[in-house]
């Protein structure tokens, strides 16, 4: 497991675009940290990276938004999910079969699910008393 520190937004949308170099096809990110955590800010720099070409947002409502690109990315939103059958329903194992990057928000919800899938998994939490500096640890991959 690795530890980064950013110190702005732009620093952590840079940590994902470097992650971007490391995976492949039908790999799955678990991610876990509260809201306003930078979990978006990460997927946009995952999202560049693997060049795609969509503009990312948070997957709150929609449950899933899909990038496209010639390594496209699926990026969940698992906090509203509890089950397999809505894992299926959403159309997770979907996007693994295709080959797609998919990152999933919130995967403590399902963690022994996503288990399974061998993630790399990043913990992101703010530093207290610094507004935009994250503690973003890193397991399963070296950066």
């Amino acid at each position: 497991m690795a530890e980064y520190i950013t110190h702005s937004r732009a620093e952590t949308v840079e940590l994902g675009r470097r992650l971007a170099a490391k995976v492949s096809g039908g790999q799955v990110i678990a991610f876990t940290g509260g809201l306003g955590a930078g979990k978006t800010a990460f997927c946009e720099g995952l999202a560049a990276g693997l060049g795609c070409t969509d503009p990312v947002s948070s997957p709150t409502f929609a449950i899933v938004n899909y990038y496209r690109g010639p390594r496209p990315l699926a990026h969940f939103d698992l906090y509203r999910i509890s089950t397999e059958e809505d894992l299926n329903a959403a159309g997770f194992y979907d996007y693994l079969d295709q080959g797609a990057v998919v990152a999933a928000e919130w995967s403590e919800n399902l963690a022994d699910l996503l288990a399974a899938e061998n993630p790399i998994r990043i913990c992101i939490a703010p530093v207290a008393g610094e507004e935009n500096t994250r503690r973003i640890t890193i397991e399963g991959v070296s950066l």
